[in-house]
């Protein structure tokens, strides 16, 4: 990575601004999952440790009308939450920007302050520079440790680099390390795995994949289209039938280059979506669809990842929130903890894969677990990341080149 991270900057004394991703998901006023406050612990603790007189932390949770506050969306749950995991008191704050927000960061007695929800203002998400300048004026240092919003040029994920010396926090500066390394040189053979339910939303990645990949396996709702494409019967199933030609020219540019995509070979049908009664079924005969991928297929994964070396996942292989159709996703995910355990590099690609991850209690057994599911997929086709661009780059010699904090 050559981005300049915290470690780049002297924090001691500094009032220092984090943008940390606290989207996450609740009931109510619970967070059912808090994995991505979780990840930005080691940043805020790295910068409290080293001497920050200030540690400023702003998100943003939902999507609220932009128009002012919304209890719905406050970050109230993700205050309670961190200062839990950091065993420090968290002040939260009623607004983002504003006299009152400033007098309210002075007079806190916290050292951790968390600013309210950023999209209750719609400049946030226009990169707007005045409302980006407002921010910068909390604080000496930007730190954008976000990887879950790197890939959108709001305010606060690129505008405030404008106006701070700006750096990456310890989870982007991982999250490019690995996902950097799948991109541009992976241990081989290189295995990817693309689930989920629409081709629409995989196309660049596959055809970026083309260059990079040895082996995709393709699963969940896109692979119907695919099997559509090779005339095989789908059923009711999952179909875009205005990519199946592209999908067909998909598999047509993989056998072109070399790459193998295997595709699903049996299913667990039903006779309508609302059913648990799944049964394994070699074909899916008209009136039935398939939500998940049946043993066969999961035995010809197993046998293809057993010969891997790096694998990237992004996409479950079937209707994992319900327990009938979990199966393909759980069985692949407990043959990655084990093929890890081998010194396979297992990445996994946000959103849904690391929600399935995490469901099944393995998330502690991957090499690497994404926090962006938007921002790792297209770094993964290749694109670059607004909120990455934005930070200074890192200096041939020492820090005192300009960027960075000396004094």
């Amino acid at each position: 990575m050559n981005k300049q991270t915290v470690r780049d900057v002297v924090l001691k004394g500094k009032k220092v601004i984090i943008r940390v991703d606290f989207n996450v998901p609740l009931d109510g006023d619970k967070i059912t999952d808090d994995i991505r406050i979780r990840a930005a612990v080691p940043t805020i603790k790295y910068v409290l440790d080293n001497g920050a007189a200030k540690v400023v932390l702003m998100s943003h949770l939902g999507r609220p009308k932009g128009t002012g506050f919304e209890k719905e969306f406050s970050l109230a749950p993700a205050a309670k939450c961190l200062a839990g995991l950091l065993g420090t008191p968290v002040k939260l704050l009623s607004d983002c920007i504003g006299p009152e927000v400033k007098a309210g960061i002075a007079a806190a007695t916290e050292k951790v302050v968390l600013l309210e929800n950023l999209r209750f203002h719609k400049e946030e998400e226009k990169n707007d520079p005045a409302f980006a300048k407002e921010l910068a004026s909390l604080a000496d240092i930007y730190v954008n440790d976000a990887f879950g919003t790197a890939h959108r040029a709001h305010a606060s994920t690129a505008g405030v680099a404008a106006f701070l010396p700006a750096v990456s926090g310890f989870l982007i500066e991982k999250e490019l390390t690995y996902l950097g390394a799948a991109v541009n040189n992976p241990e081989r053979p290189f295995v990817v795995i693309l689930g989920g339910a629409k081709v629409s939303d995989k196309i660049l990645l596959i055809e970026s994949l083309l260059k990079k990949a040895n082996t995709i396996i393709i699963g969940g709702g896109m692979a119907y289209t695919f099997l559509k494409s090779q005339g095989i019967n789908i059923g009711n199933s999952k179909l875009e039938k205005d990519k199946v030609d592209l999908a067909r020219g998909l598999l047509e540019k993989a056998k072109a280059a070399g790459v193998r995509i295997e595709l699903t070979e049996d299913f667990v049908i039903v006779p309508n979506f609302e059913s648990n009664d799944g049964k394994i079924s070699d074909v899916i005969p008209d009136g039935f669809e398939s939500l998940d991928i049946g043993p066969k297929t999961r035995a010809k994964f197993k046998k293809i990842l057993d010969g891997a070396r790096t694998v990237v996942w992004n996409g479950p292989l079937g209707v994992f929130e319900r327990d009938a159709f979990a199966n393909g996703t759980k069985e692949i995910a407990q043959h990655l903890a084990a093929l890890k355990d081998k010194g396979v590099k297992t990445i996994i690609g946000g959103g849904d894969s690391a929600a399935a991850v995490l469901k099944f209690g393995l998330d502690d057994k991957m090499t690497h677990i994404s926090t962006g599911g938007g921002a790792s997929l297209e770094y993964l086709e290749g694109k670059e990341l607004p909120g990455i661009t934005a930070l200074n780059d890192k200096k041939a010699k020492g820090c005192c080149s300009g960027g960075c904090v000396c004094s």
